[in-house]
């Protein structure tokens, strides 16, 4: 399908001289496994376009293999939900998530742990895999400030998240963070978890939150949050009632359940 442009989106914008040398990094995969969902969705002619409109086309011939500048990686995230139609850019973001989790589980999580962690219960393991995670945030949330809490689910939260910095929408957008944390779950902690985006800085909002939710699909509001009015995209905080913030550097080295290696 030929890429249109979304009325929803508007266009982002992104720093002068993306390739500067001080800008904050972020993990590869965020671009080679987006790579990959556009090629497996038959847009080839489409990425091309999206990596020309970012100004990265270079990367488009020859995928990145270590850390790269956060803000280029932004503008092509971007360009995808910009320059094309609106459910086909969930999906091609989804799938790229996905993928990026499949990654991760097949490269830089030893079996050993991937055996421990699917034989604990699911709440220690969701408390286990939430520290894995923090500890090595920085490769997929760049410069953004990373948050995890664990109660009756997980709650994650991006704030400053440069993958949607200057961007402006109607829905929420981070739909690639959401589907590598629901791989990750479903694989590692239960095949019911689900993950959600339930506030979204490009949709105004103060940061980046997705609930992971092991038991059941979680609800995208709650009765607080329409007892006090707020929008039907946010959420009160009541399903994250009890939730404590995990550290990366307490429990049994759950920081070094993910290689440090570049994503």
């Amino acid at each position: 399908m030929a890429p249109a442009q979304s009325a929803a989106i508007k266009p982002a914008v992104v720093p002068a001289s993306p390739h500067g040398d001080h800008a904050a990094k972020i993990g590869p995969n965020a671009v080679i496994q987006l790579i990959q969902a556009l090629t497996a969705a038959g847009l080839d002619d489409a990425a091309k376009q999206i990596f020309a409109a970012a100004g990265a086309s270079d990367w488009l011939a020859r995928p990145p293999g270590e850390m790269v500048d956060e803000r280029p990686v932004a503008a092509i995230h971007q360009a995808v939900r910009r320059l094309l139609p609106p459910d086909q850019a969930i999906a091609v973001l989804t799938d790229a998530g996905l993928r990026t989790g499949d990654y991760i589980l097949a490269n830089r999580i030893p079996k050993f742990a991937q055996v421990i962690l699917k034989l604990l219960p699911a709440p220690l393991a969701a408390r286990m895999l939430v520290k894995a995670i923090t500890a090595h945030s920085w490769t997929f949330a760049g410069s953004g400030r990373f948050s995890g809490q664990v109660g009756r689910n997980v709650v994650f939260e991006i704030a400053g998240n440069p993958i949607c910095a200057g961007e402006h929408a109607e829905s929420l957008v981070c739909v690639w963070h959401a589907a590598v944390f629901q791989r990750l779950f479903q694989v590692l902690v239960s095949p019911k978890s689900r993950a959600f985006e339930i506030a979204c800085g490009a949709h105004g909002d103060a940061a980046c939150r997705f609930v992971v939710d092991w038991k059941a699909v979680p609800e995208r509001s709650c009765a607080k949050a329409a007892a006090s009015g707020a929008a039907p995209s946010t959420c009160c905080g009541c399903c994250a009632e009890s939730a404590e913030p995990v550290s990366p550097d307490s429990g049994p080295s759950a920081g070094h359940v993910i290689s440090s290696k570049a994503h």
